[in-house]
């Protein structure tokens, strides 16, 4: 054995050692088992499902109500109110800032009182069950470092999307599917999403997310070629791993091995993913309550369906993007026609899984990368106004999986731009919360890259503790 290739197979070694003295050996490693081997304390939930509203939703038309706004409606956003902060190339330019007020009516609902624009009714059904989060910030504020860093943790490309990290760290509850999930609204225009922000980063492959398409083929090259049995592809991914131990006496390669388990998950997916994507089962009672498009493949409401069927086989991360929420003009209908596509199925998908019993141990998620501002962008009519780009302070709902309901958190101004108070949340520490809650230290989930630990959390974030039950 030359230098070169004893120093390749030391480190190797080192780096499998402290999974191995969890108590499983390389086989394991990306099946099952995750680099943790066990949580760091018990759990809260163990299952997440994030529906991303990417764009950046508005929160004077959905959550945040500002009675205010409507008395300083077309005068210019007060200096103090603005401060320094950084506004976008698309209305810093603006000779002038006008407040634009929602015109829709907002009131309080359930037991909570939390109030809810008319624009969500379905949403206020459930709004005792949900943790209402007003002050979630970041330091990103246009489209593609503000939808990076909400999925990886950082606003650079390059790093771990949040359902690598749990499937890196935690491994899979079914063999038989992809622990990280991913679904899209067909159709959606607006901001282009990446495959980064639900990639693997420089984690092995096998950690990235699985697309999930609404066509008759869900997962791209799932199936055999024309012409192959079952029994031939099964022989021949045995045949593989032979040589790959063959391989192994002479070089150590771990890309070798995240291949073949890419292979065997696809092997094992031609049976589990049909009947997963199989909606034929499901009832007209459950149609009807995820809403009339949640027949139609690729809606965002057939999605949710699809999802709670994934978290009942045991799928661990399931991300729905649901885009278009981008409204620098046409914001009253804009706003309106996103809450009318995905208002129902996210209040029934609370329902469904409180129902079923899930929710419990079930962490929902509801919201997108940024807010907007409450002046309005370009022309402002009396019955029209566009909205800038607005990190400081914007929406964020949480419901199950150890979270409090029927609560808000952190308060705004009257003009819904600055946070009040301490009660604030920024990404890291939203992250640092949903480890948390799935049973991980974010200080101890690491993966050692160029000479350095990563983490989701960078060398950042707090676990926000008053959320929790």
């Amino acid at each position: 054995m030359n230098r070169k290739e004893f120093l390749k197979r030391s480190a190797a070694a080192a780096g499998i050692a402290p999974w191995l003295s969890y108590g499983f050996d390389g086989t394991q490693l990306g099946l099952a088992s995750g680099v943790l081997g066990a949580p760091h304390h018990r759990p809260k939930a163990r299952r997440i499902i994030y529906l991303y509203m990417a764009g950046g939703p508005s929160q004077f038309e959905t959550f945040s109500h500002k009675p205010e706004m409507a008395r300083w409606a077309g005068k210019e956003l007060p200096k103090e109110i603005l401060g320094e902060q950084r506004l976008t190339g698309m209305s810093g330019n603006q000779a002038s800032l006008p407040v634009a007020a929602s015109p829709y009516a907002f009131r309080p609902h359930g037991e909570s009182g939390i109030e809810i624009s008319e624009l969500l009714p379905h949403t206020a059904g459930i709004v005792d069950n949900i943790c209402l989060v007003n002050t979630m910030h970041s330091e990103a504020i246009n489209h593609g470092p503000a939808n990076t860093f909400m999925q990886t943790g950082s606003q650079i490309a390059g790093r771990p999307s949040i359902g690598a990290w749990l499937r890196y760290g935690l491994g899979s509850d079914n063999p038989n599917l992809p622990p990280f999930v991913v679904m899209r609204t067909k159709g959606k225009g607006g901001q282009p999403l990446f495959a980064r922000l639900w990639g693997n980063g420089f984690l092995p492959a096998e950690y990235q997310g699985v697309m999930f398409r609404p066509e008759s083929d869900p997962v791209l090259y799932l199936n055999n070629p024309g012409g192959m049995q079952d029994s031939a592809r099964r022989s021949m991914l045995d045949r593989l791993h032979e040589l790959e131990q063959l391989s192994q006496e002479k070089i150590f390669d771990p890309a070798i091995d995240s291949r073949l388990a890419q292979y065997e998950m696809a092997y094992r997916m031609q049976s589990s993913v049909p009947d997963a994507v199989d909606l034929t089962t499901e009832t007209d009672e459950v149609f009807s309550l995820y809403g009339p498009d949640s027949k139609e493949a690729g809606t965002f409401a057939n999605n949710c369906i699809m999802a709670r069927r994934l978290a009942e086989r045991g799928v661990k991360f399931i991300q729905l993007y649901h885009q278009g929420w981008d409204q620098h003009g046409n914001c009253p209908k804009g706003v309106k026609n996103q809450c009318q596509e995905t208002d129902q199925a996210s209040a029934a998908l609370i329902t469904d899984l409180k129902r079923r019993g899930l929710l419990d141990d079930t962490l929902v998620i509801w919201g997108g990368e940024f807010g907007r501002t409450a002046y309005s962008q370009g022309k402002l009519t009396a019955d029209n106004y566009g909205r800038d780009h607005h990190p400081a302070c914007f929406p964020l709902w949480m419901a199950g999986g150890g979270v409090r309901g029927g609560m808000t958190y952190g308060e705004t101004d009257a003009f819904g731009t600055n946070p009040l108070g301490e009660e604030k949340m920024h990404v890291h520490d939203f992250h640092a919360t949903l480890l948390h809650l799935l049973g991980i230290d974010h200080k101890r989930l690491t993966y050692k890259f160029q000479g350095r630990s990563f983490r989701l959390t960078d060398v950042h974030g707090h676990v926000n503790h008053d959320l929790l039950v």
